[in-house]
């Protein structure tokens, strides 16, 4: 299995959202997202949901794709509907309740004590993900889903900064970008 850490930083930074449903809208999707695809077949599938849920080995089927596209653009529209002030679409709230209605990924507790998940699915995985969503929509943290407020990003995180006030995806990336860029202006002698 990959591990986040090992990912092109370009592809990791896809995977800070702080939560693994936003994780999963950061997989590409439709429209705009299109763009960002790398979600193709199942193999691609579970490699990225291992991914996102740090849980090696999960198996897709050619079958998986259509719900996990389904739950996907829900999960993306209610996601950046809500960061926007927009309540959630009784239809995105339908589809989320059904992937959550699977049974979802079990943990098991091994002699050493770890965790491990026997033959986990993409369709565990799913609904795994599908209750990651209604945790975060109906908790603590539902106010605090944001876009990041870089021109040339638009990811999802959810803010968990103690005041509140977090504006970029990344610091190491968006908010050192937009930090030089202003210091850059104010700084200009070219004038």
């Amino acid at each position: 299995m990959q591990e986040r850490k090992s990912l092109p930083p370009a592809v990791r930074r896809r995977f800070q959202t702080g939560r693994p449903c936003l994780d999963l809208v950061h997989t590409g999707g439709d429209g705009e997202l299109a763009a960002w695809e790398i979600v193709h077949d199942a193999e691609d599938l579970g490699r990225w949901l291992s991914v996102i849920l740090a849980i090696p080995d999960i198996t897709a089927e050619d079958a998986d794709l259509a719900a996990f596209r389904v739950l996907r653009t829900a999960l993306s529209r209610s996601a950046f509907g809500h960061a926007a002030g927009n309540p959630l679409s009784a239809g995105d709230i339908e589809t989320i309740n059904h992937a959550a209605s699977e049974p979802p990924l079990t943990p098991h507790l091994t002699a050493n004590l770890t965790t491990s998940y026997p033959a986990p699915t993409a369709g565990a995985a799913l609904s795994t993900l599908a209750r990651d969503a209604i945790d975060l929509f109906t908790g603590p943290l539902a106010h605090r889903i944001r876009v990041c407020a870089s021109e040339n990003c638009g990811l999802l995180f959810v803010d968990a900064s103690r005041p509140g006030r977090r504006k970029w995806c990344s610091m190491d990336r968006c908010g050192n970008l937009s930090k030089v860029a202003r210091y850059r202006e104010s700084h200009d002698t070219s004038a």
